[in-house]
């Protein structure tokens, strides 16, 4: 009998080892995870009533991009029908989460009850909800009632507890306009003669703080002393309507507003607005990070508020340069 010669055996033994290799390799290969599927969200967002709002839009926006997520965005054009739509048309696309910024906080359980019915975690970034807090899975934002403090104490502080005050309140309904009233009436009443006046909606649009505003100045012609604007747009709007009376805002009369839009900063420095509470739009880091958490199973806080801070005349100038909205 011929045997076989040795480069035969090798040719064989290496043909044996290859075929080894390439099933070890299509075994590993059927035990790998599969790749991640990437997050489809969807986002209501209130409207674009404000520069604030569209910083708020932007800061999601850019950073779902960031992170490679296909964001779905409804501007609900400032109508809650339109929100309690939408949030139903993602449910409906089964998107992976859906995140809300509600004009206002109720009206909200039945369409968040499908969600969660649909295992669809919901996040509440901006203005908070009167919801079973079972029903979603946390609250992002600023604290309004804090806020309202803040333009409170400066207030008190800078007039000696003494003024006339005409208020600017905002969307009728939304957890902002009233945390922001309740807690600026909380913070004076230890000063009695700090008074509210009169308290007008502006809805938290510049056209209609400037229309209340004249309204406000036919009412009570120069018999008042400060302006208290729940956000920059009605602040910045009233101001055009001060100044056609005749009046000079930040002298004349005391302005004071949250959001800290630059073009409001910047009216400090110009010296036509007294005091600007901060409300920090840029959300969108902090927001994807909890929807990261809770896609991978972890708890997250219930109530993530920012940090905000108070502008006038001692710190203005410095900080308007970088305000980045």
């Amino acid at each position: 009998m011929k045997l076989p010669s040795l480069s035969s055996v090798l040719r064989l033994s290496l043909g044996v080892a290859a075929a080894s290799l390439l099933l070890l390799a299509g075994h590993a290969n059927s035990s790998a995870a599969p790749a991640t599927k990437p997050l489809t969200v969807g986002f209501v967002q209130t409207g674009a009533e404000s520069k604030w709002r569209v910083a708020n839009t932007d800061s999601l926006k850019s950073e779902a991009a960031k992170r490679g997520i296909t964001l779905k965005f409804v501007d609900a054009q400032s109508k809650p029908e339109n929100q309690i739509s939408a949030v139903r048309n993602f449910i409906t696309q089964h998107v992976d989460a859906i995140i809300i910024a509600p004009i206002v906080s109720t009206g909200w359980g039945p369409v968040l009850k499908e969600a969660k019915d649909a295992n669809i975690p919901v996040l509440v970034e901006d203005r908070s909800i009167d919801a079973d807090a079972s029903l979603y899975k946390c609250f992002i934002g600023s604290d309004f009632i804090k806020e309202g403090h803040m333009a409170a104490e400066w207030l008190v502080k800078a007039t000696g507890g003494k003024g006339r005050i005409l208020e600017l309140s905002g969307e009728p309904g939304s957890a902002a306009a009233e945390d922001r009233k309740k807690a600026f009436a909380e913070g004076i009443a230890s000063s009695p003669e700090l008074k509210i006046i009169d308290s007008q909606s502006g809805y938290f649009k510049r056209d209609q703080g400037k229309q209340v505003m004249e309204a406000l100045l036919k009412k009570h012609g120069k018999d008042w002393d400060i302006l208290y604007a729940h956000n920059d747009d009605m602040a910045l709007g009233a101001i055009q309507a001060i100044q056609e009376a005749g009046l000079k805002p930040g002298k004349d009369v005391m302005v004071i507003s949250i959001d800290g839009e630059k073009e409001a900063v910047q009216s400090i420095v110009d010296g036509k607005i007294n005091c600007v509470v901060e409300c920090n739009p840029g959300v969108g880091p902090v927001v994807f990070d909890a929807l990261a958490k809770i896609i991978a199973g972890q708890t997250v806080p219930a109530k993530t508020y920012n940090v905000d801070h108070v502008f006038d005349s001692t710190n203005a100038a410095k900080e308007v340069s970088s305000r980045a909205y």
